[in-house]
């Protein structure tokens, strides 16, 4: 194995490990509000996860793991700009 095929190895796994945290940082969050919730770490992890991975999948030039994650990374996107929106909402009295 070539240094840039094992240096895009460990990108693939660096980004798996990344996307993988946020599942476990997820249970452990909602074990403790003792229900379900979504951490904001958990959008973070996500689109570094996926952003990570999407490299990774452009690299090995898999048409169907680059259309996974990067569709995935829209859905990441959109759901931290409306957990930042709620939470500027609730920070800004008298609106």
């Amino acid at each position: 194995m070539g240094g840039s095929s094992a240096l895009w190895l460990a990108v693939g796994f660096i980004g798996q490990a990344l996307f993988s945290m946020r599942f476990l940082l997820q249970w452990l969050y909602s074990e403790y509000k003792r229900r379900s919730v979504f951490p904001l770490a958990f959008w973070y992890f996500s689109i570094l996860g996926g952003a990570t991975l999407l490299c990774y999948a452009i690299y090995k030039r898999d048409p169907v793991f680059i259309l996974g994650q990067g569709g995935g990374l829209i859905v990441y996107l959109r759901n931290l700009q409306l957990r930042l929106r709620e939470r500027r909402r609730q920070q800004t009295p008298g609106e």
